[in-house]
């Protein structure tokens, strides 16, 4: 198996049409969340909906609801590292626009933002949650390309990516 590096990820994001950039940026989003607003998890399923459509205006009200019912959360969490706070710029940055130089510099954004946070909970530098990260960016780009048939691979990856990290963030508070 070849192995993804950030390079080959910024050449897939690079390539991406619209709704593959919103399906990367969404699925970083989403595999994050959990760091933000633990208890929402369902909060982007209509978003993923919009995605599949490829229709901006769902897309905008999606964005626009799921902004509204995250509005608030992570504020008066300890924001150890910055967690909250990256994750927040994540969830801001959305662009309530479906167009491809938006959508492109957000995607862009939220893969370094989501590979930053792995690599924070990775216990050495060059990590498997870190690397675990690059493969789910590059395998997500990869799916949501076969349109919206690819797109519920996308977001199995995004949930089972989230379940990782919620894992691994359990287990450090626990022995921290």
């Amino acid at each position: 198996m070849t192995s993804v590096t950030s390079t080959s990820l910024q050449e897939l994001i690079d390539r991406a049409d619209t709704r593959s950039l919103a399906a990367a940026g969404l699925a970083c989003l989403d595999r994050c969340l959990p760091l933000l607003a633990p208890d929402r998890a369902e909060v982007l399923r209509p978003v993923w909906a919009a995605v599949a459509r490829g229709d901006g205006g769902a897309w905008a009200e999606a964005v626009g609801k799921a902004r509204v019912e995250l509005d608030g959360a992570g504020d008066g969490d300890v924001d150890a590292g910055g967690v909250v706070t990256m994750v927040r710029v994540m969830l801001d940055g959305v662009p309530a626009e479906w167009a491809e130089g938006p959508l492109r510099e957000w995607a862009g954004r939220c893969s370094s933002i989501a590979l930053t946070l792995h690599r924070l909970y990775d216990a050495t530098e060059a990590g498997p949650l870190h690397a675990g990260e690059l493969r789910r960016q590059s395998a997500v780009l990869e799916a949501a390309a076969h349109g919206p048939t690819g797109l519920r691979r996308a977001r199995e990856l995004s949930i089972e990516g989230g379940r990782v990290l919620r894992a691994v963030v359990s287990r450090r508070a626990r022995t921290a």
